[in-house]
């Protein structure tokens, strides 16, 4: 059994934390084992891994890999889109991996899951199920529903033809109904549809050898953009000529507004953060170098980030993607393999020259690449911890309040000897951040 997990989203119905970078998986404020915080994608892998010894590997967008390599290490496997063409192509593209890099086998059952629901334990001892009911033909394709709690517009739902059994045959899908369509499909047995997809490998590859040639994962990557920018939903679940399904009766949400994000975390303020005691049903969550008092709030979410402040009654936080989807705004805030950046400062001079201020936090025994840049120049200040600057081929201990000047075209790196933070401050006509160039080419050496 092989697991796929779907990492992607745009991180605009929980901004000001989450972003075209950092998307909801990504946000460390669900309550962990210990009673700390994780992330989803950290809580879902973490169930996955206590829950089977299958190999794991993660379908994401370039943008996200950095993100998923300091959450959760660098040997987790992953497939990188080329670019984003919705959930088919992704799954598409992972099951050539599988077959072609991976050497699976052709009957081996592969089980898609999104990365991010918040579930427990029941939802990943389902899979053994999933793996049963695929490996015993009841279906090309067995799909995992959840049993409904109330009628909901926000779902999709899956129709069984028969409700007695652990497997049963599906009979229809419906899109996001009403809510008194909604009503009558539970009164029929209809279940959510929580994006949960169990075949055959074989039967996947059947379905992109049909739509494209290719004797190489390589040439399937260069031929990424002439799959269907479609759902797997459309493309493959509803074409099929036999569905059927399994009903997950657990916990199960889908966290991807403030609203239903709040329902599970802590009462607790995260960050520098006072809510009085005349508060009601309020969260506050504060990523800045500066305090937040929440007084006398009810029913809010307060979320204060580099990328921005948000003040919202709960059930309206829902709405903020049309505010912010037509905003042009640089993440702020990033996650490296090596560790994490802040932006503290970005300023355009009456000369066209560009400065950046970054508060860079490296990982002990992490590196950031040797590398120099064509037209910018560095100082980088520690802050505090030990590490190792080297500037062309000249290696430098460098401890609190050391600072450096690097001109450009110097090549330059450094190795964390302990955790360090350093400030860095970039002066030129291009500089990496502000929309200028691509990305950073800093990682793990």
């Amino acid at each position: 059994m092989r697991i796929i997990l779907l990492s992607g989203g745009s991180g605009k119905r929980l901004w000001p934390l989450s972003n075209e970078i950092r998307s909801k998986q990504f946000l460390k404020v669900v309550k962990d084992e210990n009673g700390g915080v994780e992330s989803m994608v950290q809580r879902v892998y973490r169930q996955l891994s206590a829950a089977t010894d299958a190999k794991i590997t993660i379908a994401t967008g370039a943008s996200q890999v950095e993100s998923i390599r300091n959450q959760l290490g660098d040997k987790v496997s992953i497939v990188v889109e080329p670019e984003r063409r919705n959930t088919f192509p992704a799954i598409a593209l992972t099951a050539v991996y599988l077959k072609l890099e991976r050497n699976c086998k052709p009957d081996e059952t592969v089980i898609v899951l999104p990365v991010d629901p918040y579930v427990d334990s029941e939802y990943f001892g389902m899979l053994k199920t999933l793996d049963r009911a695929v490996q015993s033909d009841a279906a090309d394709i067995v799909l995992m529903g959840v049993k409904p709690t109330y009628p909901s517009e926000k779902y999709g739902y899956i129709i069984p033809a028969e409700t007695d059994k652990e497997i049963n045959r599906v009979a229809e899908f419906k899109e996001k109904p009403n809510m008194k369509t909604a009503q009558e499909f539970i009164n029929r047995g209809g279940l959510w549809n929580c994006g949960v997809f169990a075949f055959k490998l074989s039967y996947l590859l059947n379905i992109v050898n049909s739509a494209i040639k290719y004797e190489s994962f390589n040439d399937v990557l260069s031929q990424y953009n002439s799959f269907e920018k479609n759902s797997f939903d459309y493309a493959v679940v509803e074409k099929a000529d036999s569905v059927a399904a399994v009903s997950y009766n657990g916990e199960w949400k889908d966290l991807g507004t403030w609203n239903t994000l709040t329902e599970v975390m802590d009462n607790k303020p995260i960050g520098d953060v006072i809510i009085s005691e005349d508060c009601v049903n309020t969260h506050a969550i504060n990523e800045l170098e500066i305090p937040v008092i929440v007084m006398g709030a009810k029913n809010m979410v307060v979320a204060a980030s580099p990328d921005g402040i948000l003040v919202a009654d709960k059930e309206q936080s829902s709405f903020i993607k049309k505010y912010v989807e037509d905003r042009d705004m640089r993440p702020m805030f990033e996650e490296r393999s090596w560790g994490e950046y802040k932006v503290l400062d970005f300023a355009v001079n009456d000369d066209g020259t560009k400065s950046l201020t970054k508060r860079k936090k490296i990982k002990q025994g992490m590196k950031i690449d040797y590398q120099s840049h064509k037209s910018r120049s560095e100082v980088i200040t520690v802050i505090s911890g030990k590490c190792i600057i080297t500037i062309n081929d000249r290696a430098h201990e460098a401890y609190a309040g050391d600072a450096y000047a690097v001109a450009e075209g110097v090549k330059h790196g450094l190795e964390a000897v302990t955790d360090t933070e350093i400030i860095e401050i970039q002066v030129g006509k291009e500089l990496v951040g502000d929309g200028t160039e691509n990305a950073e080419n800093e990682h793990r050496s």
